[in-house]
């Protein structure tokens, strides 16, 4: 690893106790940190993130943030879901304490080849498509980042020939300092997090960041056929190279395609990868067939898009299941795709009410509490040769720790109904 000896001895608070806080915290313990870490939630959750620290030498302060911890500090290390408001971060600006993401930290001790892939869509996809791509051609690859795997949990595996594939979010672009990957990926834009961005502006301007620090030894590589990032070229100090799909390739795997000839990888490998990619756990999952009714698992759809192309995707009559914590979603873009195509929409979560205006009148809407309460629902009205989509348009906050676990609770369920309607 890079730049360890800047670590040592130093006083480091991880802000947030989520898997990124967790690794970054074990790391920066390693590298000999005198380490803190403080999450204004004391929770199960929190409880069982605690139990992963290493040692108890790391100090550990749950259910509030003590200011004394903050002055104390000579960096802040914070994780994605930590917003720039709050207090812990609004301290440590004021006192010109240094802040940066987990995703900083991890390029501060990479040697590695770093190739970064943001979006407002698709970007678990590539990411995972272009590690495959990579690790087909005889490279070694590292994917982490929002795809699961914090980078802070691979770094010290990575040696200088390795490629790391990063999925970041705008969050996690927000305190990035001197992160400039090789090779950075813009995908597409449209309305997202508007929970926490201010507007769409604001959104754009995060996600612009994977390229900041970009020279003309790196590379842009932009989608031609989204308006808003194609125009980001002229902002680029790094050479662009302009993606769009084909009759051949979709979106996600000509992004990919244009990676992949960056690094001198022919057409062969990346046609082999994509006809042998089953495709991600969480994203237009088959679950079972019961009762001659098809589940699909798509809990890693948090945009309206997303659901769209689910919903077009899927050959027969749906009921969906949607709702979580609002992002600031415009729900009535997928009206276009569902009027012929859903017969029912099941709601749940903070957001069932804004969905339920947004698409009465439009689609019959039903409420559920919780959401094996909704599969059990959407069995007993599905008619033999329905598909019953979990397709959220919503993160999980509200009711899940992350997208995985609704996943999980959403199989679970389909699982558990009997294999027989009668």
């Amino acid at each position: 690893m890079r730049n360890t000896e800047y670590f040592k001895e130093r006083k480091v608070l991880v802000v947030g106790l989520a898997r990124s806080g967790v690794a970054a915290a074990n790391l920066l313990f390693d590298l000999g940190s005198d380490v803190g870490v403080t999450d204004n939630q004391d929770n199960t959750i929190t409880r069982a993130n605690a139990k992963l620290l290493k040692t108890n030498r790391i100090k550990l302060e749950l259910g509030s943030h003590c200011e004394t911890n903050i002055r104390n500090a000579e960096l802040l290390v914070v994780s994605p879901g930590v917003p720039n408001n709050a207090p812990p971060v609004l301290i440590a600006d004021k006192l010109q304490i240094p802040v940066i993401s987990e995703i900083e930290l991890g390029w501060m001790l990479c040697p590695g080849i770093v190739i970064a892939v943001t979006g407002s869509g698709g970007k678990t996809t590539v990411t995972t498509l272009i590690g495959k791509v990579i690790e087909a051609s005889g490279g070694k690859s590292f994917v982490c980042g929002n795809i699961g795997k914090p980078f802070t949990s691979e770094v010290a595996k990575i040696q200088p020939q390795d490629f790391v594939i990063l999925e970041i979010s705008s969050f996690q672009l927000e305190r990035i300092k001197d992160f400039k990957p090789k090779i950075a990926v813009m995908l597409n834009l449209s309305k997202n997090h508007l929970d926490r961005h201010a507007d769409m502006q604001e959104y754009l301007d995060a996600k612009k960041r994977i390229f900041m620090n970009q020279d003309s030894l790196d590379y842009l590589v932009l989608n031609s056929e989204d308006p808003v990032i194609k125009g980001l070229a002229k902002e680029a100090k790094s050479k662009v190279v302009f993606f769009s799909q084909s009759q051949d390739l979709n979106p996600n795997q000509a992004a990919v395609a244009a990676v992949a000839g960056l690094l001198g990888i022919g057409k062969g490998v990346c046609d082999k990868v994509f006809a042998e990619f089953k495709g991600l756990e969480h994203r237009m999952e088959f679950v079972r067939e019961a009762g001659g009714v098809r589940f699909i698992n798509d809990s890693k759809a948090t945009l309206a898009e997303s659901c769209i192309w689910a919903i077009k995707n899927i050959p027969s009559k749906v009921i969906l299941i949607a709702g979580g914590k609002d992002k600031g979603v415009d729900y009535r873009v997928i009206l276009d795709a569902a009027r012929d195509k859903v017969k029912k929409v099941i709601v749940i979560g903070e957001a069932r009410e804004k969905i339920k205006s947004a698409l009465s009148g439009d689609l019959l809407i039903e409420e559920a509490g919780t959401l094996p309460e909704a599969v059990r629902n959407a069995y007993r009205d599905a008619l033999k040769g329905d598909y019953v989509l979990l397709s959220p348009m919503c993160s999980s906050f509200d009711m899940f720790s992350d997208y995985e676990e609704r996943g999980r609770v959403f199989k679970e369920a389909v699982i558990a109904l009997p294999a027989d309607k009668s």
